[in-house]
C-alpha cells in the first residue's frame, strides 16, 4: 500500500513539473504566461524615449501654455523691396522665428486727393488745422516720395479722384489736385499669422521699419 502511495506522489509530481515548465503546452496543459515578451516586438522607437528634466519640463509648458494663448492675423502693406529688407531685418530682432511671412500680390492703380508738398512740419498742421474746420479728416500716405504731404481720400481710378475733388473744389478747397500715388503692378504684403498678445507688445519695435504702414485683421 505504502509502495503505490509513493508511486503515484513520484507521478503526480513529475506531471506537475512537466506542466509548470510548458512541456505538455502542445496538448493543452500549461500554465498561464506571467510575462508578455511579445511586447517587446511592439514598441515603436524606443530609443527616442527620454525621461524630461526640471528644465525641459518648464519649456515644455511655456509652449503648452503659448500655444493656447488667444492669436490674431495681422497684416500691413504694401511694401517696396528697398521696405521688405528692412523690415525683415527689423521682425527677426523683434518675433521668434517663423513668426511673419511676405507675400507677393498683384495691386491695381490707385489715385488721391493730393495737397502738398508742405515746406515744413508747421505747415502741414497749419493745413490740417483749414481741413478740421471744413470737416475734412487726412487720409495716410502710403507713398514716401509725397511726403510732407495730405491725402484727402483714395480712389481706384482717376475718373473718381477727380469727380471728388469737384465736390470738394465747392466747399472751399483750391490747392488739391489728382495724383497717382500708386501704379498698377506687383506689391509684397506682410502677414503675421499667429500673433499673441506678447508679440503685440514686440511688434512696437518694428513700426519705425514700416515706413507709416499699420497692421490691420487679415480678411
Amino acid at each position: 500500500m505504502l509502495r503505490s502511495f509513493v508511486l503515484v506522489l513520484i507521478l503526480a509530481n513529475g506531471l506537475y513539473l512537466a506542466w509548470s515548465q510548458g512541456w505538455l503546452r502542445a496538448q493543452g496543459f500549461a500554465p498561464t504566461p506571467q510575462s508578455e515578451p511579445q511586447r517587446m516586438t511592439q514598441q515603436i522607437r524606443p530609443e527616442a524615449v527620454r525621461i524630461l528634466t526640471s528644465a525641459d519640463n518648464k519649456k515644455v509648458l511655456a509652449q503648452v501654455q503659448a500655444d493656447l494663448e488667444p492669436k490674431q492675423c495681422l497684416t500691413a502693406g504694401p511694401f517696396d523691396t528697398a521696405q521688405v529688407t528692412a523690415l525683415d531685418q527689423a521682425l527677426a530682432a523683434a518675433l521668434p522665428p517663423g513668426g511673419w511671412q511676405f507675400e507677393s500680390v498683384t495691386v491695381p492703380e490707385h489715385w488721391i486727393i493730393y495737397m502738398g508738398k508742405f515746406a515744413n512740419a508747421e505747415a502741414l498742421e497749419k493745413k490740417r488745422g483749414e481741413l478740421a474746420v471744413l470737416k475734412l479728416v487726412p487720409q495716410p500716405l502710403h507713398n514716401p516720395s509725397l511726403e510732407i504731404g495730405i491725402s484727402l481720400g483714395g480712389y481706384d481710378t482717376q475718373a473718381a479722384a477727380t469727380a471728388e475733388l469737384a465736390q470738394l473744389t465747392q466747399r472751399g478747397i483750391r490747392t488739391a489736385r489728382v495724383v497717382q500715388e500708386r501704379a498698377a503692378g506687383n506689391a509684397t504684403y506682410l502677414k503675421l499669422p499667429a500673433v499673441t498678445d506678447a508679440m503685440k507688445q514686440r511688434l512696437n519695435d518694428v513700426k519705425p521699419a514700416m515706413g507709416g504702414q499699420t497692421l490691420k485683421a487679415c480678411a
